[in-house]
């Protein structure tokens, strides 16, 4: 199930510690000057190929974070 939460329930989630997946959805040279700490990229344009191989557990907790549209 989806749910959307805020940047501060995020970093209410990195401050405790909490397992789970941080995936940002940046282009690829965007990530590489800037990402949050622990995240993971998975480029907009490589979803479907990626993903199944990025995150296999389809039960983890996984927060997607995406940069705002151009």
């Amino acid at each position: 199930m989806a749910a959307t939460i805020s940047r501060e329930e995020l970093e209410s989630k990195l401050d405790r510690g909490d397992d789970f997946f941080l995936v940002e959805t940046l282009p690829e040279e965007q990530y590489r000057h800037t990402h949050l700490p622990g995240a993971v990229n998975l480029p907009p344009d490589a979803v479907s190929k990626s993903a199944p191989e990025l995150l296999p557990d389809k039960d983890a907790d996984i927060v997607v974070y995406c940069s705002k549209p151009d």
